[in-house]
């Protein structure tokens, strides 16, 4: 069964691309959410990853300190390469620096949707979750499942909100 009903996903990013900025971005204050968005994973994936950008156009720094969603478990992770190998480790949070941008990237920082459980993530379906930062509070967001190809992979073009 799908998280969420493709009718009720329609209606919520109907309201939510109403309320924020065009091309797939969300603002929070000074801070502002960039293309959030998951890969298509394979039917057996327990996990998948999620990445966007932010941007925090304000003079005082911030945290990204919980991103919640309808899976079992949600968490923030980071990888770094050890003798060629790359390894997955849990972070608390995400130092947003004032005037910065931080990149949710694959081979990075990232968010970790858990328990997908036979439900894999396909292209064209979108999820909701919240962003909870420490000192701007929270956002609704919406994620977009885009197909893995070597374009998709690469942000480089991305306007990131200056």
């Amino acid at each position: 069964m799908k998280r969420f009903s493709r009718l009720a996903t329609a209606a919520f990013c109907t309201f939510a691309t109403a309320t924020t900025a065009a091309a797939h971005e969300f603002k929070l204050g000074d801070l502002v959410i960039d293309h959030p968005m998951a890969f298509e994973t394979a039917k057996t994936a327990m996990s998948g990853g999620g990445f966007f950008a932010i941007t925090n156009n304000g003079s005082t720094a911030d945290r990204l300190l919980e991103v919640r969603a309808g899976f079992p478990s949600v968490q923030l992770h980071n990888t770094e390469m050890t003798d060629d190998v790359a390894r997955m480790f849990h972070v608390e949070a995400v130092d947003i620096p004032a005037g910065e941008t931080v990149q949710l990237a694959p081979g990075g920082l990232h968010v970790m949707f858990m328990g997908l459980g036979g439900d894999p993530f396909e292209v064209g379906e979108t999820f909701p979750a919240t962003l909870v930062f420490e000192k701007a509070g929270e956002v609704e967001v919406v994620f977009y499942v885009e197909e893995r190809t070597a374009e998709a992979m690469d942000h480089s073009g991305h306007q990131m909100g200056n």
